[in-house]
């Protein structure tokens, strides 16, 4: 899946990715992809990125396609905020 995920809204960076997990309470983890070209053999790779995200009512499921927003930390590692499921997963 390839996504044109980021945009700048203001100082606020907004991406949008696929949620890996919903183990914990409250929290989502969503996995960015970008595109690198290799040094050597000038090919693009796909690289993922994990970012933890505050899910407030825990609405999001493993699948769906989501807006997050970063914002300030609320956890050692959390420092992004839903903003919309873009895309709802097919039970």
């Amino acid at each position: 899946m390839t996504l044109e995920n980021t945009q700048v809204s203001g100082n606020a960076r907004l991406v949008v990715g696929q949620v890996v997990s919903t183990k914990m309470d409250k929290t989502i983890v969503v996995r960015i992809e970008r595109k690198v070209k290799h040094p050597l053999y000038k090919k693009y790779v796909r690289r993922f990125t994990k970012m933890y995200a505050h899910d407030p009512e825990n609405t999001c499921c493993i699948g769906d396609i989501v807006k997050i927003q970063e914002g300030r930390p609320l956890s050692k590692l959390k420092c992004w905020r839903l903003i919309e499921v873009v895309k709802r997963q097919e039970q």
